[in-house]
């Protein structure tokens, strides 16, 4: 029994729990008047969540990899060849209960105003690096409460219904950008970027 223990485990992908959705987003870094900017997108009225900000993306296809669906998503959305787009790594993801987030960072190899994105975007726009090295996102607190259906088993549980079950909280992200919004996970991805390429100031010792 053990032996079959062992061998199931040796051979399980390990994964989070759930059926979380699966997306991928690529980050894209494309360079402006000699500096490099981040390209954002803002979200057609054709497809969900009009008006937002984001990064190309969308959902990965079955027996596809997560670099590989952004890599595609952004081909499409910006009409743009494979030999233009240079990955450069990938940054840490979102994982929640419903999906999970893989995300890249690219550099476009062309210019901005040779870009020629599908109906799928409204509009382009770009941020210099520098702004957000100098401009950090102002994160605000939502929570929410767990609501339990009339026929939940609280006789099941250690105090029924006192149990003290902990409400969830989400910090969210808000970037001061004027004419666009960068809000929720875009800009918690761009947070979480720049805190990566920015130099730490390292303690020294006397």
């Amino acid at each position: 029994m053990l032996d079959n223990i062992e061998e199931v485990l040796r051979q399980h992908e390990v994964k989070p729990l759930g059926k979380q959705r699966k997306y991928a987003v690529l980050l894209p870094l494309i360079e402006r008047e000699g500096e490099w900017h981040i390209l954002y997108e803002v979200r057609s009225k054709n497809i969900s969540q009009p008006g937002e900000t984001s990064f190309p993306g969308g959902a990965v296809e079955k027996g596809e990899t997560y670099e590989a669906a952004a890599i595609r998503e952004t081909m499409e959305e910006l009409n743009i060849a494979r030999e233009r787009i240079k990955v450069l790594g990938e940054i840490d993801y979102v994982a929640s209960e419903y999906i999970l987030i893989h995300c890249f960072v690219g550099v476009l190899n062309l210019s901005f105003e040779d870009i020629r994105y599908n109906e799928e975007v409204a509009e382009l726009f770009t941020v210099p690096l520098h702004y957000f090295m100098n401009h950090q996102p102002t994160y605000y607190v939502s929570e929410y409460m767990l609501k339990h259906p009339e026929d939940f088993p609280y006789e099941m549980i250690p105090n029924g219904r006192k149990y003290k079950f902990r409400p969830g909280q989400r910090r969210i992200p808000f970037y001061q950008l004027r004419g666009h919004s960068l809000w929720g996970v875009t800009a918690s991805l761009t947070d979480h970027f720049i805190d990566l390429i920015t130099p730490k100031n390292k303690e020294t010792s006397s």
